[in-house]
């Protein structure tokens, strides 16, 4: 029975999060969008810490429930490890804890954090990973799947669905989705939780609070027959049967061995692990709650923690348009609410969660190595309108603050900056002022480009004290491949 309520409340969890990522109506963010904010590495960078306690303190009571049920790497792990098991049942066997590779990823994480080396937490954080996949691997399965429904549908005289446009990430990015699926689906496929209690920095540190769970699976030896079968089908591989004893902290509370057991010689029970010799005296030893090496772990998190605090081609009404060129900017973009770069670098774990739910396609994952999978603005398929703030209230780690649409519209996050030489009106002798129409604040005016002629063609002027850097005016230039007006980024956003 408890194997059965942890599969199913892991199934919910797993099709939640991923209809997170999935979603392009926005419909999802609305009603579950708590289910980002409670994941464990996002909350602690958000500073959250009454997530980060319940967490902590489910922990304490459960176990590594939060691994089994929560997080959504360890469940797309117990997928794999599924059909592993369906290949060669009792698969697994008994391992000695890698412990040094542990706690040298767990030191590795903690320092990427403090240092701010943001390509390595990203790397590493679990949810993030899951995030990954979800948006560049799924989320055009599922555009696509929307698009033939929306074309039955209007064969059928039906507006039940609608086209949406189907977005391939760069190389980079589904480089490394398809990677790390293709690596932890192995892992789990093989060995069941190997990456959960050798790599995983989080499954690390909820493994040193797991070791004083007040709940757990305890081996009774005057039961047990020593078939070792509950070993051979933990994917934790921590069930030592010959000895009798389970390690703790590598246990992600799937009851996998209880579910197995004939003999009923495992019970999740409150009551500590039993040694022979105490079995045999007829002692019954309750929890030891080891006060002095939880409270000095439980400081070193929340110290952590707080630590962190060329040649154009115009559209001519029928011919085909050049796509446009990302230009190079000195300075990236980063959008409203992430306040600097340093802020957003610090905090922000590229779940690609902001990137999944910005209708306008502005944000997309990063390719820098330094900000390797987080997120940065770019114009080429739509600008950042002034009413929306999606992102903001989408983001789980603090990386992005929630603001509301007057406050987007005082940030200025960057400022146009007008390219000469791509200026239609100069090089093709044609009418244009397409920036200073769609400018959302007034930021453009349009004024002959000779001071002598009146009757010149007239080119755009910027007034950056005005200018919240959209991109509306770099993503409706019509000069390709390259706009004749582009967004510089700022490193401080600036309320004007």
């Amino acid at each position: 029975m408890l194997k059965k309520i942890r599969v199913t409340l892991a199934v919910v969890s797993i099709l939640l999060v991923t209809l997170l990522f999935v979603d392009f109506t926005g419909m999802a963010h609305v009603w579950l969008g708590w289910m980002a904010k409670i994941q464990f590495l996002p909350a602690l960078l958000a500073l959250n810490f009454g997530v980060v306690g319940v967490l902590v303190a489910l922990t304490l009571i459960f176990g590594r429930l939060y691994c089994s049920v929560i997080c959504p790497l360890g469940v797309m792990q117990d997928v794999f490890a599924f059909f592993g098991k369906k290949s060669k049942k009792n698969r697994y066997s008994y391992s000695p804890a890698r412990n040094i590779l542990r706690y040298v990823m767990l030191a590795v994480m903690l320092f990427a954090i403090l240092a701010g080396i943001s390509s390595v937490v990203v790397l590493l954080a679990p949810y993030s990973a899951y995030g990954r996949i979800a948006q560049t691997l799924m989320a055009p399965l599922v555009a696509w799947g929307n698009n033939l429904l929306a074309l039955w549908a209007e064969r059928h005289n039906s507006y039940a669905f609608y086209n949406v446009d189907v977005w391939l990430r760069s190389g980079v990015t589904l480089g490394v989705a398809v990677a790390t699926i293709v690596i932890l689906g192995y892992l789990s496929w093989r060995n069941g939780r190997t990456y959960c209690n050798t790599i995983c920095p989080v499954g690390t540190l909820l493994g040193l609070i797991s070791k004083y769970s007040i709940l757990r699976p305890v081996i009774d030896t005057s039961k047990c027959n020593g078939c070792g079968l509950c070993a051979r089908n933990c994917k934790a591989a921590c069930i030592n049967s010959k000895e009798h004893k389970i390690d703790y902290s590598r246990c992600v509370t799937c009851f996998d061995c209880i579910g197995k057991c004939s003999k009923s010689a495992i019970s999740y029970t409150y009551k500590r692990q039993v040694s022979g010799k105490e079995a045999s005296e007829g002692k019954d030893v309750m929890v030891d709650g080891s006060r002095r090496q939880f409270l000095g772990m439980a400081a070193a998190i929340a110290t952590t923690a707080a630590l962190n605090a060329q040649e154009k081609t115009v559209d001519g009404g029928l011919a085909v348009i050049v796509d446009k060129k990302k230009p190079a900017r000195k300075t990236r973009i980063v959008p409203p609410g992430a306040k600097s770069i340093k802020n957003l670098t610090d905090h922000c774990t590229a779940c690609q969660l902001c990137v999944a739910s910005c209708p306008n396609g502005v944000l997309r994952p990063s390719t820098d190595l330094s900000t390797l999978m987080q997120p940065e603005s770019s114009y080429e398929r739509g600008y950042c309108r002034p009413e929306c703030t999606r992102c903001s209230e989408v983001c789980p780690a603090g990386a992005i603050l929630k603001i509301d649409a007057a406050e987007k519209s005082s940030v200025q996050i960057g400022r146009a900056v007008w390219i000469k030489e791509n200026c239609i009106p100069l090089t093709d002798g044609v009418e244009c002022g397409n920036c200073a129409r769609h400018c959302p604040v007034g930021a453009i005016t349009m004024v002959s480009s000779s001071a002598s002629d009146s009757e010149s063609r007239k080119i755009p002027v910027v007034n950056t004290e005005r200018c919240i850097g959209c991109g509306a005016c770099e993503n409706l230039c019509p000069s390709r491949p390259f706009s004749a007006i582009y967004v510089e980024g700022n490193e401080r956003h600036r309320i004007i």
